[in-house]
């Protein structure tokens, strides 16, 4: 796994690689002082992972993951941070990145949170964990839309029988709706659920419990 290390400290920077290159599957191929520097780095290298600092000069770390994450749609990305904070937590998660590591426990969790990233699996430390719950209960508590309602009740029904195996004429004559109307709920399912097709769209389905897997 090759890593891309950015931090605005050397000796900061010096010792998380020592982390991370004792591991036989890790090695640092690159490093930067700043979010424009790993920008430039991360187009010079060949890089797999990308470990970041937030607070750093010229660009952050959190616009640093935005460019990135625009720039290399592949390339996985860890916040490595000494702020336990939940407004950046929610900023790293949403410009892009994959995790999230105190500084404070670089030792014991950033190997793992590395090895996460590369396995497509998120990494929060707990109190991370924690306050994602604490929000997500707090938006419901409030009547905010929570994630699984973002379906209509005739996109539900459409991404039943699709994920049943059924045509788009066989959906129009279950439900008494065209074949154009079962055409542009797919298209809205796909838009909605950020999906590429249908086999994508029976995964979910089997994870939003609509069908047996």
């Amino acid at each position: 796994m090759r890593i891309l290390l950015a931090d605005d400290h050397a000796l900061v920077r010096r010792g998380v690689r020592l982390i991370l290159d004792r591991e036989p599957d890790l090695e640092v191929v690159a490093e930067a002082g700043d979010g424009a520097e790993a920008i430039d780095m991360a187009r010079a290298h060949a890089v797999d992972l990308a470990v970041l600092d937030i607070a750093m000069p010229r660009l952050t770390g959190l616009q640093a993951t935005r460019e990135l994450a625009a720039l290399k749609p592949g390339l996985r990305i860890l916040m490595l941070t000494m702020h336990d904070n939940e407004q950046y937590l929610f900023q790293a998660l949403k410009a892009g990145a994959c995790g999230y590591v105190l500084k404070s426990v670089a030792d014991r969790d950033l190997v793992a949170a590395c090895r996460a990233a590369m396995r497509d699996e998120p990494f929060l430390y707990p109190g991370a964990v924690t306050a994602l719950i604490r929000n997500y209960l707090d938006r419901v508590r409030h009547g905010e839309e929570a994630a699984d309602h973002i379906l209509t009740p005739r996109e539900e029904e459409v991404l039943k029988l699709v994920a049943e195996g059924h045509s788009s004429k066989e959906i129009a004559e279950i439900l008494f709706i065209s074949i154009k109307t079962v055409q542009r709920h797919r298209a809205n399912l796909l838009h909605k659920l950020g999906l590429r097709d249908r086999l994508e769209l029976t995964r979910y389905a089997i994870r939003a419990g609509l069908i047996e897997p």
